[in-house]
């Protein structure tokens, strides 16, 4: 009895539950867009998480199809083996949430015995991944990443390169340049 109560303290107080979990996503990952974000249309997406500011793929994909800050996220044009296909991206964040159990416990105690509780901000902590979301389409509509798709594997390839070069791109000049 005294060794269960010794690993029931034990795991109490250096347990925490998690809420919400943010894949993480070494490479990258070819997941339904809706099952990842549900604002989201339900099409096959190219996932990827995104480690630079905010808005930079934005700016990446202003400068690497010299777009001129129109239509950027939306329909750009991309051309694979003679094919013209059309990429829309979007960035979404996905949070890992934790509650910690033992300032809980702490504060608990402190609130049973009168006292304020002092451990309020570390209850939970919390953090934050944000990825890049790619779809591509062709001229008929068709969903160019979908396992049916039969040139899926010349567009993952595109993608892939691309994602590459906007991670080690620091100034995307260079992006326009290397066309």
């Amino acid at each position: 009895m005294r060794k269960f109560l010794v690993l029931a303290v034990f795991s109490l107080c250096f347990s925490c539950i998690p809420i919400k979990i943010a894949p993480n996503i070494d490479d990258y990952k070819i997941v339904v867009a809706k099952k990842f974000k549900r604002d989201l249309p339900r099409q096959h997406a190219f996932v990827f998480e995104d480690v630079k500011e905010a808005d930079e793929f934005y700016h990446y994909i202003n400068s690497r199809f010299d777009l001129d800050f129109e239509n950027v996220e939306l329909n750009v044009p991309f051309t694979v083996n003679g094919q013209t296909y059309f990429m829309s991206f979007d960035e979404r964040e996905k949070v890992t949430e934790v509650v910690n159990l033992l300032p809980v416990v702490i504060d608990g105690v402190l609130n049973s015995e009168g006292y304020d509780p002092i451990l309020e901000d570390a209850h939970s902590s919390r953090n934050s991944n944000w990825y890049i979301l790619i779809t591509v389409m062709d001229g008929n509509f068709n969903d160019c990443l979908s396992p049916d798709y039969p040139f899926r594997e010349e567009v993952i390839l595109f993608l892939h390169a691309l994602k590459m070069e906007y991670q080690n791109t620091h100034h995307y000049v260079e992006a326009l340049l290397k066309k």
